[in-house]
């Protein structure tokens, strides 16, 4: 309050801030802690967690806040349109000259109140058809895996898994959720979808969502609209067992099941596995009776049919004699029909003339003729295309032999029967074989080999070989 004072007036002037804060500590004086009852309107969530609304009646408004930390203890959704007792201080927000009520605490205003919000939302979603009978599916006579929406602390999970392990044991994933208070809703709806989005082994086929009993209260996260929609869309067959038999929430309507409580979802979840063995046993006993009874009644059957049947032995003579019959008969009638043809041929024959067969003769022995010619024209022309290609091939024969050779005066040495092309090949009492054009000749070899040189001189000498046994003759060349 500053010292200075109003013309005229001895009462001290404020500044704005200053009469502000007087009047927030008066109102938190006064008002130090209330209890005020109103319905919600303008309810809102900030980003940062708190929450802002109106609190009136029929008359007046006043603006209300919840901090983030209470807001995550309350035990229900706050919404507009929904009465409430909120309790907490007076204060006032200078910045816009309002005054507030900062709430530490909001209840119902009593169970009719939610009641009424449960009765209208849950007509809001009838009217949409989350809870039509056609929208819920057949649950799994027995479940490969089973997926548990609950609290991870506390009965319920040890019931459900005691009376499972009991039934019939069965592979079990726990999805850990709070199941009452700020927040519960949320995870509960993610819970599901979760479920709903794996893959493989590890989705189960069949959920069950449950809690213990309470109040509506402390029920009131399965009244959310999050968590019904969520349990409406499940792909997967749900059961609900939400509180006790006489509790009922709103996600009981949009599951495919509902059970009154935990345990109960769990015998309904699995049959007795000692049941189901005592029953299979009797289907068996009976299967096994109701066969030796139908074998009974055919082998009566066919036995009486049996004694109406004639004798097959007696059937196959009959059918045999038939043949014989039919054989003779065949062979009586083949040779009339012979018969008839014989005669008929015979009439046939007296009516053709000659002279219709001439020409037809005269035409075919004509191109008959003409074949001929053509063939013999075409073999001649062969056989000469042929003789003149062997006589070819026997003058290029002739041109490549060493017979030409021989007939130009040369000679083949042979011995063994081996062409020599040497002298050095030969030694004195080899037997020879000299080959000329006109004739062959053997003769023994009597000297050693000479060289051309001196071949020569000794026949220039005497004019013959050395050997008289051996006629002179002419030097031999090479003949290749």
């Amino acid at each position: 309050m500053t010292e200075d004072t109003a013309a005229g007036s001895n009462v001290p002037a404020y500044s704005v801030s200053d009469l502000s804060g007087e009047l927030k500590r008066t109102l938190e004086d006064r008002f130090g802690r209330v209890s005020v009852r109103g319905e919600l309107s303008g309810f809102k969530r900030a980003a940062s967690g708190h929450l802002y609304f109106g609190l009136k009646d029929e008359k007046a408004l006043i603006d209300g806040i919840v901090w983030k930390g209470t807001a995550a203890r309350l035990g229900f959704r706050p919404e507009d349109g929904l009465e409430v007792i909120c309790t907490g201080r007076v204060t006032s927000y200078p910045a816009r000259s309002k005054y507030q009520i900062v709430v530490d605490r909001m209840e119902p205003a009593g169970e009719g109140a939610l009641m009424a919000l449960l009765e209208q939302r849950r007509r809001m979603l009838q009217v949409e058809g989350l809870f039509a009978a056609e929208r819920k599916r057949p649950l799994p006579f027995l479940p490969r895996r089973i997926g548990i929406v609950t609290s991870p602390t506390g009965a319920v999970i040890r019931d459900i898994l005691h009376r499972l392990s009991d039934r019939f044991p069965r592979p079990v994933t726990v999805w850990p959720v709070r199941v009452q208070g700020e927040g519960a809703a949320e995870e509960i709806a993610a819970a599901i979808h979760g479920f709903n989005a794996m893959t493989g082994a590890a989705r189960p086929d069949l959920l069950i969502v449950a809690r213990g009993g309470g109040s509506i209260e402390d029920l009131w996260a399965f009244n959310e609209e999050i968590v019904v929609r969520a349990a409406a869309e499940s792909a997967i067959p749900l059961i609900s067992a939400v509180g006790h038999e006489t509790d009922t929430t709103l996600i009981d309507h949009a599951s495919d099941h509902r059970a009154p409580t935990p345990t109960a979802a769990a015998e309904r979840a699995v049959p007795v596995r000692s049941d189901i063995a005592l029953q299979i046993g009797d289907l068996m006993r009976r299967g096994v009776t109701a066969l030796r009874r139908v074998q009974v009644e055919r082998r009566n059957s066919l036995q009486g049919l049996a004694r109406g049947l004639v004798d097959p032995r007696r059937m196959l003579q009959q059918h045999q004699q038939r043949l014989d019959d039919l054989a003779d008969a065949l062979g009586r009638a083949l040779r009339i029909n012979a018969a008839h043809g014989r005669q008929r041929l015979a009439g046939a024959s007296g009516g053709l003339r000659p002279g219709l067969l001439h020409q037809p003769i005269r035409d075919g022995q004509q191109r008959l003729a003409r074949a001929e010619a053509s063939m013999a024209r075409d073999l001649k022309r062969g056989l000469q295309d042929r003789q003149r290609k062997l006589a070819n091939a026997s003058r290029l024969l002739e041109s490549f032999s060493y017979r030409a050779t021989l007939a130009r005066g040369f000679a083949v040495v042979r011995r063994d029967g081996a062409a020599m092309v040497q002298a050095g090949g030969a030694g004195p009492g080899d037997a020879l074989e000299i080959e000329f054009a006109d004739g062959r000749l053997d003769v023994i070899a009597t000297g050693s080999a000479a060289t051309p040189t001196a071949a020569r001189r000794r026949r220039g000498k005497t004019g013959a070989a050395d050997s008289p046994d051996v006629p002179a003759k002419q030097e031999q060349g090479d003949l290749f």
